[in-house]
């Protein structure tokens, strides 16, 4: 991964902004930004050609989202990610939705690539992936974050065993369950 900052430093801002300084998040967004970056970039790089937002926009976006929120939920440097990377899912989805809306197309597609996460480059209905997400949520919400983590965030087994404060054998097993669950919902898409 890139930059990474002071681990120490990442785990008392967030220690603060769990405890509910709300400026604690001000200054843990610079330290890691550049991860911030990288997953906005692969996000973006799904996207369809002409996508109007731009990687800085999508950080800054998840940035406001993350901001509006009172008290901090991650627990360390990769939960921070994941949760990070799933508020840039949101302003994506959120944004396709809009697009979809004002064309009524049937779906935005997102050409998804196996170079920077588990997935096999495939297009995917970013709407109806988000949609078998939220049904999976209501099944098991943490196979959905482990899917948000892996698939979306980019992170690693590793560290989504670390996030979500299991084993990685228990990652992998999950991660297998979750695909299954998703390709019988959504077809072959990982």
């Amino acid at each position: 991964m890139s930059s990474k900052g002071a681990p120490q430093s990442v785990t008392v801002l967030l220690d603060r902004w769990r405890a509910g300084d709300t400026h604690a998040v001000d200054a843990l967004v610079p330290l890691i930004y550049s991860e911030l970056k990288r997953i906005a970039e692969q996000y973006l790089r799904m996207e369809r050609a002409g996508h109007t937002l731009q990687p800085t926009a999508l950080v800054n976006e998840a940035y406001l989202r993350l901001t509006d929120q009172e008290r901090g939920a991650a627990v360390n440097r990769a939960h921070f990610i994941g949760i990070s990377a799933n508020l840039m899912r949101q302003v994506l989805v959120d944004h396709a939705r809009a697009r979809n809306a004002a064309k009524r197309d049937g779906g935005q597609r997102v050409a998804l690539s196996e170079s920077d996460h588990p997935a096999q480059s495939v297009d995917v209905d970013l709407v109806a992936v988000d949609a078998a997400l939220e049904r999976l949520a209501e099944f098991d919400a943490r196979l959905a974050r482990l899917v948000e983590m892996r698939f979306f965030g980019g992170l690693s087994i590793e560290e989504t065993a670390a996030a979500l404060d299991v084993s990685p054998a228990t990652v992998k097993r999950e991660w297998a369950t979750a695909k299954a669950w998703l390709n019988r919902e959504l077809g072959e898409w990982l």
